[in-house]
């Protein structure tokens, strides 16, 4: 991971994603994407090396728009990385909080401050992004008007900090995956190894059931299992699921060859060290 010179994120500059691409990659530059999509795409084409995907939130839960295209991204996990969340709550020079009405942000993050916001009888507006909720707020200059919005992007979009860590909650840290092209090479016998995998189960009873029996019987500590609808239909169940272990470990590797008696497809999406967040 020391070689990477560029990563790519969705949003506009002052995202938390892009704010979490610098603290991994300090001396890497950062590419803003509208979309996920394009994200991706950057990564694909070899404009970016590697990209920044949030994938859950302690306070609000997953981020369905990348749970669902991660696996047809063809990009592999090399990493994740934890970042404390510090939302703020930005407004043109001169605003006061009884002034505002109106807050702007991603639907994520108001969720998150959802609560202090009602508190306070502020409307909340869900835009695309925390930071673009802070440009347009700097660009409409109304002091009625504030955002949800990261304190990079205060700095960006020269607004003021009329409230620091506005979240409801003082744990409020978001989930990221590093996605490059190729998987990284790490060997069996390291500690500390996560394994992600997508599956989708025959059509058989008690499949999901029975697809993670090898899981228990081997001892393998599953951290993550997710449901959500195959793009063929809703007659196809995909999971997204996260374990300790390396898929070429013994007891893995068990688990994962019983898992196949019941399921029709399993993906790995990445075997990587976990983060040292974890053990706090």
């Amino acid at each position: 991971m020391n070689k990477i010179k560029s990563f790519s994120f969705q949003g506009v500059n002052g995202a938390y994603s892009e704010l979490a691409g610098k603290e991994i990659y300090p001396d890497a530059s950062s590419i803003a994407c509208k979309t996920f999509e394009e994200m991706f795409e950057c990564v694909r084409q070899n404009n970016a090396d590697v990209a920044i995907v949030p994938i859950e939130n302690s306070r609000a839960g997953r981020v369905a728009d990348t749970q669902s295209l991660i696996p047809e991204s063809n990009l592999k996990i090399i990493g994740e990385y934890f970042l404390a969340v510090n939302h703020c709550l930005l407004a043109p020079k001169g605003s006061k909080i009884e002034n505002i009405k109106k807050v702007y942000s991603h639907e994520q993050a108001l969720a998150q401050c959802r609560n202090n916001l009602l508190k306070n009888k502020k409307e909340m507006i869900v835009v695309a992004d925390t930071a673009g909720a802070a440009k347009m707020v700097s660009e409409n200059n109304n002091i009625e008007e504030a955002a949800i919005a990261s304190a990079l992007a205060s700095k960006i979009y020269n607004l003021e900090i009329i409230e620091s860590n506005i979240q409801d909650s003082d744990h409020n840290v978001t989930r990221f995956l590093l996605m490059a092209k190729d998987m990284e090479i790490v060997n069996k016998k390291d500690q500390k190894i996560m394994t992600t995998l997508v599956f989708q189960v025959r059509s058989i009873p008690a499949s999901l059931y029975k697809s993670l029996g090898g899981f228990a019987s081997n001892g393998v500590n599953i951290t993550k299992l997710e449901s959500y609808i195959h793009p063929q239909g809703f007659d196809v169940a995909q999971f997204y699921i996260d374990f300790e272990g390396h898929p070429e470990e013994k007891s893995v590797k068990l688990a994962i060859e019983e898992m196949k008696f019941f399921c029709k497809k399993i993906n790995i999406l990445g075997v990587y060290k976990m983060s040292d967040f974890r053990e706090k």
